[in-house]
Order: structure tokens, then sequence, then C-alpha cells
């Protein structure tokens, strides 16, 4: 029997073709937020779940960028990118789950519609507080479960059919799940969709 992680890589390898297109569709309207995020990032940055390499290019020269992901489909986009971007960034196929990092490794870490998909984003973030520095922080651009009754009705109803064809889920309560892991919501922005997209800055 499969596991949900190998599930989850299956379905992103399997729309690695037209990830770009699709994203594309659904994010159109943050591609301000995220340039305006990650274009301050300096020193030793991780972004987990760089897919094609979408936000490869909004880094500046003085991040030293590690992306990670599970599809090693998605990652072998992402590498065309780099390539062609002529930057040395590492990319390496990885579970969020059990980081490969040491302890206090990273000044930043990126997550831009990323715990949406991760099978448990609990232990996910658990692993990014271990690889943070004691003074980094972790930069968020997330859809998550809304307060507002309508869209937390649909957000239910329709969860089923994004997790079962595309991998991620659209009713996560994830700032219940930063909590979880024993890290601080340092700022918390609503940016898109009434209070679904989010921009959060977190820390230990």
């Amino acid at each position: 029997m499969k596991s949900e992680t190998e599930k989850t890589r299956k379905k992103y390898d399997r729309v690695s073709r037209f990830y770009d297109l699709m994203e594309g569709m659904m994010e159109s309207g943050l591609t301000k937020h995220k340039k305006k995020l990650l274009s301050k990032v300096k020193g030793d940055v991780l972004e987990i779940g760089v897919g094609t390499g979408r936000n490869l290019g909004y880094y500046n020269n003085k991040a030293n960028v590690t992306g990670i992901d599970l599809s090693p489909k998605m990652l072998s986009r992402a590498i065309k990118k780099a390539k062609l971007a002529k930057r040395n960034y590492s990319l390496l196929v990885m579970d969020a789950e059990n980081l490969k990092f040491k302890d206090e490794s990273f000044d930043y870490i990126v997550c831009i519609g990323v715990l949406c998909s991760i099978p448990n984003p609990v232990k996910a973030l658990d692993e990014m507080r271990r690889v943070l520095k004691p003074k980094g922080e972790i930069l968020m651009l997330e859809h998550m479960l809304s307060d507002n009754k309508l869209i937390y009705f649909l957000e239910n109803i329709f969860n089923p059919i994004t997790k079962g064809f595309f991998g991620f889920n659209i009713n996560r309560d994830t700032l219940s799940n930063i909590k979880k892991a024993h890290l601080r919501i340092c700022e918390k922005d609503n940016i898109a969709m009434h209070d679904v997209f989010k921009k959060l800055v977190v820390a230990k």
C-alpha cells in the first residue's frame, strides 16, 4: 500500500508538464507579493517545495538558495531554469518531513503554496524549526482555511476534488499547525480572497 508521501510524489510527477500553466492561473495576483518577499532575502536560504523553480528569479545575488522538492520531475524543470538563469542554486529531491540538513543551517526558510500539499504539515514545520537558525525567519505565502463561513464551507466541499486530482488541500488550518509546531507568528497579512491567502513571517 502506497504511503501518502508516495501518492503526493506521483501526483506532482504527473502534473509537472503543465504545472507552470496551472500555477500561473491560480497565483497570478500573488506575483508582486512573491517579488517583494524574496527580493530582500539574503544569507543561507531554504525553499521548501521549490517545484519547477517559478520563484528562483525573485531572489537577489545575496541569497545562497537551496531548493528541495519531493517530485523528481518537478525538480528537473527547476534545474533547467536555474541553468538558464546562470545562478548556482542547490536543487535537491527531498521530503520536507525529513530534511537532510544539520540543525540551525538556514537564515531563512521560504514556503510558498507548499503546506497545503505536504501529508503531515506539522512534522514538516517541526523540521523547519530544527534547521532554522536561532534568529532566522520562515517566510510564507500560503492559502488556508478561511474564517468566513461561506468560504469555509466551500473549501471543505471542494477539498476532496483538489486533493484527489492535484494533491493539495484547500482547507488546511495552517495557523493552528504553526502553533502545534511550537513556532510563533510574528507578522500576518491577508493578501487575497478575503483571508484565504496570507503572508506570514514565522520564527522560533
